[in-house]
């Protein structure tokens, strides 16, 4: 059952030691990857979704096992395939013996959804999850199904390898709260990972929290007041990357920018970002900290941009 806090204040508390928790148990298994695994969590608590992009061995995958090992969560996977269908993600109606229509639930019916190489699907089998990742529902043959609360579309993505990929859509980028890229580990770091993984010792990860307690921590995120010259510091920097805003970067280099939805995520992010941090309330820097994966699959470069080799990290750094 979810801890009942007398006030917002203690859970705040609870929430910052619930992290430190979290980071302890994750870094069993996973070496490094520290501002990941904030990003990853940041975006649980604001109830977000996140794609991990990466080039293969980086411990995408096993990143995401592992955050929903340690945590109470029923985990499902769905390794994305070209000939993957809706029906094998959202479930389908069969004809029972007594030849009556019935709905068998597919693998999105989960609190944690692994969408394994998302973009290794036709993109008929991506829109599958549009609804579900908006509205937390799916609809089959005209009836509504819920899904379970929290839910979480966590997906991995191969940067470098294009062939037999399907780029996913501006539409279905945009209900991703984060896009995180994960880097290649330090020299000290890889050694540590060689150890581990080439000894014969398995790590075992200890549950942090339950469906209910991440939904009270959900709501207590949404619940931290914000100034309002850091709400204004976020609108305005997300309407910095619209080149119809006059902003001179992005009417340079860019041929589209980010939507409203990026500066509501930017202040979820910045509003939790402060919580784990043990503030009660985001300053700027919040928002800094959650803006380039916020804002680095929401804004589009123009050929300027490309053939000058400004990467779209480089552009938001400079819109900071």
């Amino acid at each position: 059952m979810a801890q009942i806090f007398s006030n917002d204040v203690e859970a705040a508390d609870a929430l910052k030691q619930a992290y430190a928790n979290l980071k302890k148990e994750i870094a069993k298994v996973v070496v490094g990857q520290d501002d990941v695994v904030r990003l990853v969590l940041t975006g649980i608590f604001c109830q977000g979704h996140s794609l991990l992009v990466g080039v293969p061995g980086l411990a995408k995958t096993l990143l995401v096992q592992t955050i929903a090992t340690s945590l109470d969560l029923d985990f499902k996977r769905i390794q994305f395939t070209p000939d993957l269908m809706p029906s094998d993600i959202v479930g389908a109606e069969t004809m029972d013996k007594e030849r009556n229509f019935q709905f068998v639930k597919g693998p999105i019916f989960a609190n944690i959804i692994l969408a394994d190489e998302i973009n290794r699907t036709p993109p008929k089998t991506q829109a599958a999850l549009l609804e579900s990742m908006q509205e937390y529902a799916i609809t089959i043959a005209g009836k509504q199904y819920e899904l379970p609360r929290p839910f979480f579309v966590l997906a991995t993505q191969n940067p470098i390898e294009q062939e037999g990929t399907y780029p996913l859509p501006e539409a279905q980028l945009d209900r991703f709260m984060f896009n995180i890229w994960l880097d290649y580990p330090s020299y000290q770091q890889e050694v540590e990972i060689v150890k581990s993984t080439t000894a014969d010792d398995v790590k075992k990860v200890t549950k942090v929290l339950t469906a209910e307690e991440i939904v009270t921590f959900q709501h207590l995120v949404r619940r931290v007041p914000v100034a309002d010259n850091v709400v204004e510091y976020a609108v305005k920097l997300s309407q910095a990357t619209r080149p119809a805003a006059g902003n001179k970067i992005a009417n340079d280099y860019l041929e589209w920018g980010a939507g409203p939805r990026a500066s509501q995520y930017l202040v979820l992010g910045a509003k939790c970002n402060a919580l784990i941090n043990g503030k009660y309330s985001p300053d700027i820097e919040d928002v800094q900290a959650v803006a380039r994966p916020v804002l680095r699959h929401r804004i589009v470069r123009n050929f300027k941009a490309e053939a000058e080799g400004m990467s779209v990290d480089s552009l938001i750094e400079k819109l900071l």
